[in-house]
């Protein structure tokens, strides 16, 4: 198959989405199919040190950067309108990326327009949290294209059961599949060596190190970890709280603020992005992961952290809750703190028990989130996807969407 996706942005500030967009074009390249990324420069306020004049081969897959131009909040690029109208009747099948963007839009046209396939994956944008943020421009965007777009997509792609269900409002009754996000459990097995990472900080000495590991954004629910941190750092006075990821917009400021006034400042270290060894350094280290997002349609993080054997406490607004409690890696709680705390107090208070959830996690993630087996079952949507629009192999519906799946 002949297979393009289109993303807002690559750069490693956006974290999940941008890692497993990457990561998925990667295993479908490398189980022989030709695969195609197209996207922008974006990275923050300034650009990615990358091309736009020409492909960038990468893991198998043709990358093609395209500048982007004010307004930047909407990823707006012209040049990559222009280049996928002529690039589009050449693909088997587009799959976007996102909601309410430039690139979402112009993909969807011209998936139409030439007839090709196309699916959309929402990444959480449809969860009732996110959909209300920013309602009213969101709102004119529905009406213009994305309403459109998801009403007439051959299939929506989801990560998890949960985020399929919390969507079902907002996509006027079309249908779609569930293949999770997935790791190179490889990346994992062979770890830094224990305490590399806490060597660095003098703080870390002795003490219980407690992780958040993604992005600095409202909706990771660090206003809530911080207050959850005040009561579990009252009954655990030996512990540190490590943050680490890129700060999303300024974000970080308030948290420190908000440290600051609980008078947690000196026990909490701020890393900003890791990557590489660096990455696995600080996960190799921690001895407990903590996620009270408010919204979460997978969280990769998550699943990054059981890899490498973290008992994981996780917010039950992160979207593989249930699987996690189900097999026994981590609890999962309401967004509250004090809640929050209990649960990182009953796992610091009982070793054993920690050394159990890691080990479940570790198996949970080579059973359910291993890319080669994600990667075989989003080839097998495929397939059904394009058997169903196409099963004479001489035209495509060009307007029509397919009800199948879930």
């Amino acid at each position: 198959m002949k297979i393009l996706h289109v993303i807002a942005n690559l750069a490693p500030r956006y974290g999940g989405p941008a890692k497993a967009g990457m990561e998925m074009a990667a295993v479908l390249a490398a189980r022989g199919h030709e695969v195609t990324i197209f996207s922008t420069n974006q990275d923050g306020n300034g650009v990615l040190d990358e091309p736009t004049d020409r492909v960038i081969r990468k893991n198998g897959v043709d990358i093609r950067y395209f500048p982007v131009i004010q307004p930047k909040f909407w990823r707006t690029s012209p040049a990559m309108a222009f280049a996928l109208n002529k690039a589009i009747p050449n693909f088997d099948i587009v799959h976007i990326h996102s909601l309410y963007l430039f690139h979402g839009m112009a993909a969807g046209h011209y998936a139409r327009k030439h007839g090709v396939p196309y699916i959309v994956r929402p990444h959480g944008t449809l969860d009732p949290v996110m959909y209300a943020r920013h309602r009213y421009r969101k709102r004119i965007m529905e009406t213009l294209f994305e309403d459109r777009n998801i009403r007439l997509a051959n299939a929506l792609h989801y990560t998890t059961e949960e985020e399929l269900l919390l969507a079902k409002p907002y996509v006027h009754g079309s249908s779609g599949f569930v293949v999770p996000n997935g790791v190179n459990s490889s990346e994992y097995q062979e770890l830094p060596i224990h305490g590399s990472f806490r060597s660095r900080y003098k703080l870390l000495e002795g003490k219980k190190m407690l992780l958040f590991f993604s992005r600095i954004n409202f909706k990771k629910g660090l206003d809530v970890l911080v207050e959850a941190f005040k009561h579990i750092h009252r009954e655990h006075p030996d512990t540190v709280l490590v943050l680490t990821g890129p700060d999303d917009e300024n974000y970080g400021l308030k948290v420190r603020e908000w440290l600051k006034a609980a008078g947690l400042s000196e026990f909490a270290i701020f890393t900003g992005m890791l990557t590489g060894k660096d990455k696995l350094a600080v996960l190799r280290d921690a001895d407990l992961f903590l996620l009270p997002s408010y919204t979460e349609n997978f969280g990769i993080a998550v699943v990054e952290a059981m890899a490498c054997g973290i008992p994981v406490v996780i917010s039950d607004k992160v979207n593989i809750w249930r699987e996690v409690v189900q097999e026994g890696a981590g609890l999962a709680v309401p967004v509250d703190p004090v809640k929050v705390a209990e649960a990182a107090c009953q796992l610091l208070n009982d070793p054993e028990l920690c050394v159990r959830m890691g080990e479940q996690g570790r198996a949970m993630v080579s059973h359910y989130y291993e890319w080669s087996q994600v990667g075989a079952q989003l080839e097998q949507e495929y397939r059904q996807l394009i058997g169903e629009s196409d099963p004479a192999g001489s035209s495509r519906g060009a307007e029509a969407g397919l009800n199948w799946g879930s």
